[in-house]
This record gives C-alpha cells, structure tokens and sequence, in this order.
C-alpha cells in the first residue's frame, strides 16, 4: 500500500509529531510505503494565486478555475504544486494530520487543499464525489483537539465532532472521490499524563496496523 501523509504542525516534538512519527514508523514495518509532506518544516506556502502555474491563460483578470483548467491541459502547474498532485495520485492512503484549530483546518493545510485540489487535475463537474478522480483511494484525518470529548459531544460545548469534520470528510475527501474513513482523534493531549498519551499512541498503532 502506498500511503501519503500530509501533516500540518508547527513543533516536531508536538504529540502530532509523535502521531506521525508512529504512523510512519508502523505503516513501514508492515512493508507499506509512505511519503510524507511534512509543511512547516517544507516551508509551504499556502497562498494561492498566480504562483500556482507557470502558464497563463487570461493575463488581464485572474480566476483561479480557469487558470487550473488551463494548466491542467498544458502541464503547467508550479512545481511546489505539481510535486503534491503526483503524491496525491500516487497514493492508496491519504491522510491529514493536524490539530483542530478553530473548529477546521490550519491555515496552512487548508492553502495545501486550495492549491493542490486543482479543476481539472483533480476534479471536474463531471468527475466528483461517486465518480471522483480518487474513486477506489481512500483517507482519513488524524486530529488532536485542545479541549475534552465531553465538549465535542452533541450536547457539549463545541457541538458534534463529527459535524465539526464534515466539511473535510465530505467537502475534500468524498468530493474528490476518496472514501472518508473514520476520523482519528485524540482529545486534550495537553492535559493527558505521559502514560495516558503512550496509550494513545498505542492506540493509533493498532489502527495503523488494521490497514492491509
């Protein structure tokens, strides 16, 4: 299998880091291959706008679908963009990890999302969701939370967590034809005790090693 891991944390020695490090490390042992794009430490940028292409459809009046379309049939995609579409193609497995930081993405995952999910590259209005690009691929997001389950529950604080990751699950993943796996949380690794967050990790290696 071949698993791509996009992961979005700024701190290497963040418990997200240790997640990814046990992702890797497992998928590896059982023979799987992985790559992973690791943005902090890539320096992504996450803004997108001409940057993206080398070609230029309309000089006089940017639109981002356009432009896509058209670099689509003519290669002309920056590479820092490229190099991630070809991830993403190459992939079985997809997965996001990061912290929920304001109820979605980082800032700097969602601009991974902006530019890497390109018209015609990746979709089209014909070529979504059952019919997707990455039909048969599948992903899932690997999340820490700052707060406890209790408040990610229907009556919590926060709402229902997985409306919460409905806009991932559904808007990115099944939009483009990957099946949404369930998600993986851990909530509050801040507060947890040192023996506690090793049975997280304990517990994200045995998910790790469901995959076959």
């Amino acid at each position: 299998m071949k698993v791509f891991i996009v992961h979005a944390h700024p701190e290497p020695k963040s418990f997200n880091g240790a997640l990814l490090d046990i992702a890797v490390k497992t998928f590896e042992e059982k023979g799987h291959e992985v790559r992973v794009s690791d943005l902090y430490q890539m320096n992504y940028n996450p803004v997108s706008d001409r940057k993206n292409f080398t070609t230029v459809k309309d000089g006089e009046y940017y639109k981002q679908q356009i432009e896509e379309l058209h670099a689509t049939e003519c290669g002309g995609f920056a590479k820092d963009v490229e190099s991630e579409m070809q991830n993403l193609e190459w992939c079985d497995l997809l997965i996001f990890q990061f912290p929920l930081w304001w109820f979605g993405l980082p800032a700097i995952l969602k601009g991974w999302v902006d530019r890497t999910l390109a018209m015609g590259r990746t979709y089209s209005r014909k070529i979504l969701y059952d019919t997707g690009r990455f039909k048969g691929k599948r992903a899932f997001c690997s999340i820490t939370t700052g707060g406890p389950a209790a408040t990610y529950s229907t009556g919590g604080s926060h709402g229902d967590l997985h409306s919460i990751l409905r806009p991932i699950n559904h808007g990115i993943f099944e939009f483009v034809g990957f099946e949404a796996l369930e998600s993986h949380v851990v909530f509050g690794p801040a507060h947890l005790t040192d023996e506690q967050r090793k049975g997280e990790l304990d517990r994200y290696r045995e998910k790790i090693l469901s995959f076959s």
